[in-house]
């Protein structure tokens, strides 16, 4: 028989943090605590995905939170199905050491359609006449009832937006708990987002950084106890650290300036129009996947980018392929922005021409991540707040309504905390919990968690077939290596070091 493990996903933890969380260092002193390394992009679903199957994004393909899906012509952020996902998964390799090893999965990403036994992850309800209602998704469907029943609707404004804080990591923390209660799985795997809310908004150097820290480390108590109850091994990891920064920088305004990307309009609102744009780039925290469609192209957009204030590095396909990142779902070109930078996905040069969406809360409309959305809009934001609760009241009342509240350029300035390079100190850096002492180690790498995790189960699988699965085509073409250009191309390890 396996040793049960419970896995904490604590987003954003970082040894600096880790002065203000008792109840989590009380898991390394009864146990260990190890440097751990990240791949770039330092992303929750590139991270994730390396330390369930092993692999680098290469392998696994989950490039960034999204990516241009060349077949379909659209840029897609937070996708939800698993198939994305190549790769052998940690659970599988564990059933085959023991069959009938079963695993719940509380809102790790990709959740959707895994071969699990116990589903939550967040899903809001899209009446058909436009409202967003706050839900979750569960496998099997009985769940959700029963979580609900007990711990109500979960609290999907609390997961995201400019309402974003603790009650959502509760609730899931809370969820984990009846699961283990109830069912007891041999491995249950928990998404705890708590810190990467006032980490972005106010910095990790922040006094609210240490609060928010101290915030979480109630809320985990008691999952932690359950997971003694149970005799869980326990082990706490994050992504990424966050880090401070002050300048948003505008990639897409930039080529844009220069006739490379280009724009549709509707109703006098500009969309980008990746279909016809020769380059264009998904933004995405620190690092930016731009996408080229000529090959001749390559080496000229690599030096316009790289000459843009707050690159630090513009990969081509040699400098992706030393970080792991030779995947056909990635840019031709990868740029890296400098410690205290980050990337919009701005591409509008006049905010009167903006798409209606830049000014809400909508993840998935979006050709980029937004962390603007965390705040109201700081131009104005009593104004945003009277908006919001003019809109509520139309939802109240059945009525169409748009949740106009987030700032943007404005918004942009306000962020204060990204992530997504490799971090430059490990204090800095992500972190390993373990209660267990006899796995005791200095440092594991990202892609060393699978089989650190099945060696805490007492499983040693047999060897992995000879063929891996690749994750789901949405792309066609091979990756296309760049021409000689003056990008960088990076020979630094795949890993911090």
């Amino acid at each position: 028989m396996s040793r049960r493990l419970v896995v904490l996903d604590v987003v954003g933890l970082t040894p600096r943090l880790l002065a203000h969380m008792p109840r989590l260092r009380a898991v390394a002193d009864a146990g260990f605590r190890a440097e751990l390394g990240t791949v770039l992009p330092a992303l929750t679903c590139s991270v994730q995905s390396t330390f369930l199957t092993g692999a680098l994004p290469a392998g696994h393909g989950i490039v960034g939170n999204g990516w241009y899906f060349r077949d379909l012509g659209e840029v897609l952020l937070w996708r939800q199905h698993h198939a994305l996902v190549g790769g052998e998964k940690l659970w599988q390799a564990a059933r085959r050491a023991q069959p009938g090893f079963t695993v719940a999965n509380v809102c790790w990403w990709y959740a959707m359609g895994a071969d699990v036994d116990w589903t939550v992850t967040p899903r809001p309800v899209y009446h058909a006449d436009g409202r967003k209602e706050p839900d979750c998704y569960t496998d099997p469907p009985e769940l959700h009832d029963d979580l609900t029943d007990r711990l109500g609707t979960f609290p999907l404004f609390s997961y995201w937006g400019p309402g974003a804080g603790l009650a959502s990591s509760a609730w899931i923390c809370r969820a984990a708990e009846r699961i283990l209660d109830d069912h007891a799985p041999d491995l249950t795997l928990v998404y705890v987002p708590h810190l990467d809310y006032d980490l972005q908004r106010h910095g990790p150097s922040s006094p609210r950084a240490a609060a928010a820290a101290a915030e979480l480390d109630g809320v985990l108590g008691p999952l932690l106890d359950a997971a003694r109850a149970r005799d869980a091994t326990v082990v706490v990891l994050s992504e990424y650290g966050i880090t401070d920064v002050s300048r948003p920088v505008d990639v897409n305004r930039l080529l844009r300036a220069e006739g490379l990307l280009r724009v549709h309009t509707q109703a006098g609102m500009e969309y980008l129009d990746p279909w016809t744009s020769r380059a264009f780039a998904v933004a995405d925290h620190q690092v930016a996947h731009v996408y080229v469609r000529d090959p001749a192209d390559v080496p000229a957009v690599a030096a316009l980018c790289a000459g843009l204030p707050g690159v630090a590095e513009v990969l081509d396909a040699d400098g992706r392929a030393a970080y792991g990142l030779d995947h056909p779902r990635a840019g031709e070109l990868l740029l890296v922005a400098e410690p205290d930078a980050w990337f919009t996905y701005y591409y509008w040069l006049d905010d009167d021409r903006a798409p209606d969406f830049a000014r809400l809360v909508e993840i998935h409309r979006k050709p980029g991540y937004d962390p603007a959305e965390l705040f109201f809009d700081p131009a104005a934001p009593g104004a945003a707040k009277r908006r919001a609760a003019v809109a509520l009241a139309r939802k109240k009342l059945g009525m169409r309504y748009l949740m106009s509240v987030v700032g943007l350029d404005a918004g942009a300035r306000a962020v204060r905390g990204s992530h997504g390079r490799l971090p430059a100190d490990p204090a800095d850096g992500p972190v390993l919990l373990c209660s267990d002492p006899s796995a005791a180690r200095d440092r594991v790498a990202a892609t060393e968690v699978k089989a650190l995790l099945l060696e805490l189960a007492g499983l040693a699988p047999p060897p992995a077939p000879d063929t891996v699965p690749p994750p789901a085509p949405d792309t066609v073409p091979p990756p296309r290596r760049a021409a000689p250009s003056t990008a960088t191309s990076a020979g630094r390890p795949k890993e911090a070091p």
